[in-house]
């Protein structure tokens, strides 16, 4: 059996042709032609079936040590289909601190839908026992699934995998886990007991901000069958090219992610001194406390950090004077990005909400791209200086009107 990097480079072949083609074909034909009347071709339709989805499929599940793989025409298509195996009436338990895009589904799209949404922080083990188990006292139905990310997004939080995943099996419940923020190069949840594993493959595992895909591993064949369903009968695919688009990526994935990783560390390091710095979230740096990766199963931290910028400094203030950075959602590409989550990534978030978690409106996201370090750097210490001056001069103004409203120039 190869190693990890050479999986990332070859994957599994479909046997589709003869020609020795190097890359696999992209088949963009949407029918394939029946020998007979009563054959059983292994491909007949293509939202049931594609050579070049099923090479990425199969590659994803190689990758994951699942059973199978299933590509979707984005991130939260592949939620969709997940959650979608669920029935009205049925009970989840979902992190508190998720994507805005998966909050959004849940709370305003499959609630409607019937299913029961019970937010909770899984980093608490106990509270996560009291929240998934039974409470005939109160009426309250065992829950059938845990849903979490890796690292949280956007305060990279890091969720224990096994622990969480004993947790929901010691009650019957599905552990699903969104690995998208570490990828399977740093982590395999499968591996740690997960059931069903969701990528936003948009992100690292495509790698340039030029795809929208998502991608789902599952454990056991009784779920690739549910999924397979969810997948055929939604239609949500990726299409062919997409498809290629990712197994391209996926191919140059630990290299751009050890440069990412490096990047992070050197920003991370820098923004702990920087004065206009009140706080940074990356398990990655020294000294993180209970976000100690390895005892969690991870070999990296990934190539995401968010920062909260200190009272009276205006995040906006950065954000818009960055040059390296682009201003932008999404993560994991090759070029560096910076936002807002407050205004964008977590928009969906009621505010009341979002402060609940620690989402505060002065906290910046960062996804760290292939740059060097340095540039990366200087560029946010040119925007850090003009957001200080921005800073001194609304303060003076504050001290003018404070002293002409006081009668001081009287």
């Amino acid at each position: 059996m190869t190693r990890f990097n050479t999986q990332l480079v070859h994957g599994l072949p479909v046997d589709d042709n003869n020609t020795g083609a190097v890359n696999p074909p992209i088949y963009n034909s949407t029918t394939y032609a029946f020998e007979r009347v009563d054959a059983m071709p292994r491909y007949d339709y293509a939202r049931s079936g594609n050579p070049t989805r099923d090479f990425l499929e199969r590659q994803i599940a190689q990758l994951e040590q699942g059973t199978r793989g299933f590509a979707f025409a984005s991130g939260l298509a592949a939620i969709h289909a997940v959650l979608s195996i669920f029935k009205p009436g049925d009970r989840i338990v979902v992190g508190d601190n998720i994507y805005g895009g998966t909050y959004s589904q849940l709370n305003e799209f499959f609630t409607r839908w019937g299913l029961k949404v019970e937010s909770i922080d899984t980093q608490d083990l106990e509270a996560l026992t009291a929240a998934v188990q039974v409470d005939p006292a109160n009426g309250i139905a065992p829950a059938q699934a845990v849903y979490f990310e890796t690292i949280t997004n956007p305060l990279l939080k890091v969720n224990d995998v096994r622990g969480i995943s004993a947790v929901a099996h010691r009650y019957g419940a599905l552990s699903i886990v969104d690995n998208t923020f570490v990828t399977p190069y740093l982590q395999q949840p499968l591996a740690l007991g997960a059931d069903i594993v969701i990528h936003s493959a948009t992100k690292y595992l495509a790698g340039h901000s030029d795809v929208n895909a998502g991608l789902v591993v599952v454990s056991g064949e009784e779920l690739a069958n549910r999924i397979y369903f969810a997948q055929n009968r939604l239609g949500g695919v990726l299409a062919p090219a997409e498809c290629d688009a990712v197994r391209r990526g996926i191919q140059t994935l630990a290299l751009r992610m050890d440069r990412q990783q490096e990047n992070a560390l050197a920003v991370g390091r820098y923004l702990l001194a920087h004065p206009l710095v009140k706080s940074v979230h990356y398990p990655g740096l020294p000294g993180a406390g209970d976000q100690r990766l390895a005892s969690k199963g991870l070999k990296g931290a990934g190539g995401v950090l968010s920062f909260e910028v200190v009272p009276g400094v205006d995040p906006a203030d950065v954000l818009n004077n960055l040059h390296v950075f682009r201003l932008a959602v999404s993560l994991g590409a090759v070029e560096s990005l910076a936002e807002l989550p407050c205004r964008m990534t977590h928009f969906e978030l009621p505010r009341e909400e979002r402060l609940k978690v620690g989402i505060t409106d002065e906290l910046v996201r960062l996804s760290l791209g292939i740059e060097d370090a340095a540039d990366l750097i200087e560029d946010l210490g040119q925007a850090f200086e003009i957001a200080y001056e921005e800073y001194i001069k609304r303060h003076a103004e504050a001290d003018v009107f404070s002293q002409l409203t006081s009668g001081a120039f009287a």
